[in-house]
C-alpha cells in the first residue's frame, strides 16, 4: 500500500512549494545575494570596471533575474496571501527597485540596488530575530528618547545661560548647545576638545559636564541597551514556545496517523483471512 501511495503523482503546486520552501533554494538565494553584493561594490571601482566590468553587469543581471523569477514563484503559490508577509513585501519593493530604467528622472534610483544587500535579513532567521527585537523595542525606545530630548533641551538652556557669552561657537544658542553636548555625550573629543578649554574660564563647569555625561551615556543610552536586550529575549521565547507547539502538533497529527495505519493494516488483514476462507 505503502507502494502504491509513492507512486502517486504529486500535485504540481506542492512540488513547487517544497522547491521554493527548501533548505537548499534558501541557501541559492542567500549565495546570490551575497555574490550579488561584491558584485556591486566592485563595480563602484573603475579598475575593475575597466578589468571585469561586462563579467560584473553580467553577473549583476542574473542575479536580479533569479530575484525575479523567485518573487514570480512565491506570487503565483501565495497570490495574495504574498503580501500578508512583512518580509514578503520589504523582498518585492527591493527586487522591484532594481528594475527601474538606468537612464532618465529615475535613474537616481538605480543606486539603491545595493539594498538587495538586505535581502539576507529576510533569508537569514538570525537576523530577522535581531530586526524583529529591534522593531519590537521601538515603543519602550520612543519613551527613552522622550526623556533623553528632555535632558539635552534642559542641559542645552543652561550651557547656553552659563558659557554661551564666552564660548558662542560652542554655547552660543540652543542648536549649537545641543549639537556641542551631542558631541560630549559621544565621547567624541569631549576632554580636550570642549570641556577643558571651557573649564580654563569656568574651572567649576566640571559640576556641569561630568553629571550630563554620567546621566546620558552612561544610563539612558545603556537603557537603549537593555530594552534590545530584553526584546530579544522576549522574543526568543516566544519563537522556542511556537516551536515546541507546532512540534507536539506534528507528534500527535504523526500518532494519530500510525494509528489509522493500524487500524486500516488490522482490516486489510481481516479482509485477507476472510476471503481465503472462502
Amino acid at each position: 500500500m505503502i507502494d502504491v501511495l509513492r507512486q502517486l503523482p504529486l500535485n504540481r503546486a506542492t512540488l513547487l512549494r517544497s522547491v521554493v520552501e527548501s533548505r537548499a533554494f534558501n541557501l541559492v538565494i542567500t549565495a546570490a545575494i551575497v555574490i550579488n553584493a561584491i558584485t556591486l561594490g566592485l563595480e563602484t571601482s573603475p579598475q575593475a570596471m575597466s578589468i571585469a566590468g561586462p563579467l560584473l553587469l553580467a553577473i549583476d543581471g542574473a542575479a536580479l533575474w533569479l530575484f525575479t523569477v523567485e518573487i514570480g514563484l512565491k506570487l503565483w503559490l501565495y497570490r495574495s496571501h504574498f503580501f500578508r508577509g512583512g518580509w514578503n513585501v520589504f523582498d518585492f519593493a527591493i527586487v522591484a527597485v532594481a528594475w527601474f530604467p538606468a537612464a532618465g528622472p529615475l535613474s537616481v534610483l538605480r543606486a539603491l540596488r545595493i539594498m538587495r544587500v538586505l535581502r539576507l535579513v529576510s533569508v537569514v532567521p538570525q537576523m530577522r530575530t535581531v530586526v524583529g527585537a529591534l522593531f519590537k523595542a521601538l515603543p519602550g525606545m520612543a519613551s527613552i528618547l522622550a526623556v533623553l530630548v528632555l535632558v539635552f533641551y534642559i542641559a542645552a538652556v543652561m550651557a547656553t545661560k552659563l558659557f554661551g557669552a564666552a564660548f558662542p561657537e560652542w554655547f552660543g544658542g540652543i542648536g549649537a548647545s545641543m549639537y556641542s553636548l551631542f558631541q560630549i555625550m559621544t565621547l567624541e573629543s569631549w576632554s580636550m576638545g570642549i570641556v577643558r578649554p571651557v573649564m580654563e574660564v569656568h574651572p567649576g563647569a566640571w559640576l556641569f559636564f561630568v553629571p550630563f555625561i554620567v546621566v546620558t551615556t552612561f544610563t539612558v543610552l545603556n537603557l537603549f541597551i537593555a530594552l534590545i536586550v530584553n526584546s530579544m529575549q522576549s522574543l526568543q521565547s516566544e519563537t522556542t514556545e511556537t516551536v515546541r507547539a507546532t512540534a507536539e502538533i506534528a507528534h500527535d497529527e504523526r500518532e494519530l496517523l500510525l494509528h489509522r495505519i493500524e487500524a486500516l493494516t488490522d482490516e486489510v488483514r481481516l479482509m485477507g483471512e476472510a476471503v481465503r476462507q472462502r
